[in-house]
């Protein structure tokens, strides 16, 4: 793990240990089903156990983006993010807080109006042209996550050619982190996109090579958790898929990764700890 900082809104929040992202989806299909939540009542009782479990920032989905998913519109995306946003700040109005959205009109009103503090893309700034500048106007931390095409077709786009997965992946990356530095985005989280446009075994690949991706010099985010790259080979279900997401945070961890993206923050807040005394004794 290496040390990084995050300007949010005008405060800088340093981190030198590693870091859990809390999963907060307010979708009704969301692949793992542990992990949705309505009412206000059950948004807020999520966020106060994430943070009592440990949850450095929490992460919030409105629209279910896994591969085969069918987005719901705009409008539907921001009613529910209404409705998260306001549980969560009611019960942790301090905590950094993400918005999962693709879409830059969403993701303006979500930092403007909704007391979001980072934008997380799954799609890296592909489905929206826009989605560069209004993360360069907002000046807010954002996660550049690797994929291509969309939910419903990114399954037929895993041919990475000759050079192979992990340095198609950095190389394209890379291009889109200096087009965001060129435009002023200054915090910038990479992710490398496990599970996006990746074949079982690419996500393995890529996670062995994990390490690589420093050489971007950002912070980056491992989000593997309960994915189908565990539960294919194991013949489980997201529902029986912690102790492989344990077991796989500890190894991204031991390769580099700052940040945690889990649906289970206590494991991955333990995983963290152990990884601490290894490193620190």
């Amino acid at each position: 793990m290496t040390p990084f900082s995050l300007n949010i809104r005008g405060r800088l929040v340093n981190y030198r240990q590693p870091v859990v992202m809390g999963i907060l989806n307010v979708t009704s299909d969301s692949f793992f089903p542990g992990s949705r939540c309505g009412s206000c009542s059950e948004v807020a009782e999520r966020v106060r156990k994430m943070v009592e479990q440990g949850a450095d920032i929490i992460d919030v989905g409105a629209c279910s983006t896994r591969p085969g998913s069918e987005p719901v519109s705009a409008d539907v995306e921001l009613r529910r993010l209404e409705t998260a946003m306001t549980a969560l700040r009611s019960v942790a109005p301090e905590i950094p807080v993400s918005v999962d959205t693709f879409r830059a009109d969403v993701a303006r009103e979500a930092v403007n109006n909704l007391s979001a503090d980072i934008i997380n893309d799954i799609s890296g700034g592909s489905l929206d042209r826009d989605m560069f500048g209004t993360v360069a106007d907002l000046k807010v931390p954002y996660i550049l996550t690797h994929t291509r095409g969309t939910s419903a077709n990114m399954g037929q786009l895993t041919d990475y050619g000759e050079r192979g997965v992990t340095a198609t992946v950095l190389d394209e990356l890379g291009l889109k982190l200096n087009e965001l530095a060129l435009m002023g985005v200054n915090d910038i989280i990479i992710d490398p996109g496990f599970g996006f446009a990746k074949t079982v075994s690419q996500n393995y690949t890529l996670m062995r090579d994990l390490a690589v991706f420093k050489q971007l010099r950002m912070p980056l985010l491992a989000g593997i958790s309960r994915k189908s790259m565990l539960t294919r080979p194991l013949g489980i279900e997201a529902d029986d898929a912690l102790e492989p997401t344990v077991a796989l945070n500890a190894f991204a961890l031991d390769r580099g990764a700052d940040i945690l993206r889990v649906h289970d923050v206590l494991p991955a807040r333990q995983s963290c700890t152990i990884y601490n005394l290894i490193h620190n004794s």
